[in-house]
């Protein structure tokens, strides 16, 4: 099940035996690997995370239905002692809030918060107050990947209001329409000739330079993080803090008083060697394959026995 990715119902057809004759070998196997609180050792980097693990109907459990559609996953990214991250899923919990992490923060008991270094995190106010309550002394990272997405989002904002121009929604042939592709694309990854197709974008009508200006917002947060000298990039990033906020275009400004609010997590990036919650986002999707194999879950214990298994939460520690 592990190596393979293999759905119970499918091993089962291979043995010749049902669902529940397999599952009642595997399970109690699965049950004791996951009480083992010694997996929980040697965590000094943590990352969250919340994904759907149904959806249908969040009618109670005791009433016959799958409780909560949305769980809070938490993921080991310590690195090794060469530096490489090794993503593991350690526990998933009902809920997408401030309780459900600092709950579970809890059971860990006081050496395993301890332990905890640094803490990365998408842009949740909930998750963050959690960091703040039971991991105070570790140091709060904004993700990557949400940060990008989010000036990712500001472009596409500003290009949709400016269809208001034509007074209809973009099609084939209208300008920004034609290059919302390229928009979405790091300029480091641009041909001369998209680059080009920009231009002349931009170019077409005077109301397009608002998308033109939301772009470059963007870009320099792009910049920033692919920079390779981490302090010349925080450096970009301390300049994008400083003007983003006051740009022009709202949706820009909006992402900007966003990051402002977020600035001691997000500058921490470069202060803590590139940490993100990347490893999480990988992690998010073993899950979503395997949830794909087995054609969903109707059980929320078993899902996260089943998870933790294919996404090495039950293995053994490695020592660093």
């Amino acid at each position: 099940m592990r190596r393979e990715n293999a759905s119970v119902q499918g091993i089962a057809r291979q043995l010749g035996v049902s669902w529940k004759t397999l599952w009642r070998h595997v399970k109690p196997v699965l049950e004791k690997r996951a009480a083992d609180e010694s997996r929980f050792q040697g965590v000094s980097t943590l990352g969250v995370d919340e994904h759907l693990w149904h959806h249908v109907s969040t009618k109670p459990v005791e009433d016959g239905g799958r409780g909560p559609k949305e769980l809070t996953g938490m993921v080991d990214l310590t690195r090794d002692a060469s530096g490489r991250v090794r993503a593991r899923l350690l526990d998933l919990v009902p809920g997408r809030s401030a309780k459900a992490y600092a709950d579970w923060l809890q059971q860990r008991g006081q050496q395993f918060r301890d332990a905890v270094q640094i803490a990365t995190l998408a842009p949740f106010a909930g998750y963050k107050k959690a960091l703040d309550d039971e991991l105070d002394d570790a140091t709060a990272v904004l993700d990557v990947f949400h940060v990008v997405k989010l000036g990712t989002q500001a472009v596409d904002e500003v290009r949709r209001a400016q269809q208001n121009t034509l007074e209809r929604r973009g099609r084939r042939g209208d300008p920004l329409y034609g290059i919302r592709n390229i928009l979405r694309a790091g300029r480091e990854n641009l041909t001369d000739r998209q680059k080009q197709r920009l231009a002349d974008a931009f170019a077409v009508r005077e109301e397009h330079v608002e998308v033109e200006v939301a772009w470059q917002c963007a870009q320099q947060l792009r910049d920033a993080y692919r920079h390779a000298d981490l302090a010349e990039g925080r450096q970009l990033a301390e300049h994008a803090l400083d003007s983003v906020p006051s740009c022009p275009i709202p949706e820009s400004a909006r992402l900007g008083r966003t990051l402002t609010q977020w600035r001691t997590a997000f500058l921490a990036y470069w202060t803590t060697n590139r940490s993100s919650n990347g490893g999480t986002e990988a992690v998010n999707g073993l899950i979503e394959l395997a949830r794909r194999v087995a054609r969903g879950f109707t059980n929320y214990d078993n899902y996260r026995l089943r998870m933790l298994l294919v996404a090495g939460g039950l293995d053994p520690v490695t020592p660093t």
